[in-house]
């Protein structure tokens, strides 16, 4: 058994900004190209306590405990422009459950087709930093 000395130290700025132990009921992880960048939406679903968490790029959006119904919908904003995203949790069989994102009232395949005929994106590497440049059609 390792001693004390041997258990990892984290400086604090460089701890994750929530535990992945508290994440024990994580079921859907989507990353999401916005015009101000990729952001990722993670969400846990307690199919016992019925608890919903949303995190957008790790900070917690939306936060709800012991929901008897446990399907639904949670809506929130992402990005800069406050867009608005829903995760549908619907029952699939007995205790299994599908989870779906939609962006501004679209699936995220629907809504990342339609953005990439109205949109170029391109990422732009300068002195060591990347750039997003997005331009509408």
């Amino acid at each position: 058994m390792a001693s004390g000395g041997d258990s990892p130290v984290f400086e604090d700025d460089e701890s994750p900004p929530y535990s992945l132990e508290k994440m024990t009921d994580l079921v859907a992880v989507w990353d999401v190209a916005l015009s101000d960048g990729v952001h990722k939406i993670e969400f846990e679903h307690g199919t016992t306590s019925g608890k919903r968490v949303v995190y957008v790029d790790g900070k917690e959006e939306v936060r709800k405990e012991w929901m008897f119904k446990l399907v639904g919908k949670e809506t929130f904003c992402v990005g800069a422009a406050k867009t608005k995203a829903t995760i549908n949790i619907d029952a699939v069989s007995g205790f299994a459950y599908e989870y779906t994102l939609e962006i501004n009232g679209k699936s995220l395949k629907k809504y990342m087709e339609n953005r990439s005929k109205t949109t170029n994106t391109w990422v732009l590497h300068l002195d060591g930093e990347d750039f997003r440049v997005v331009l509408g059609k």
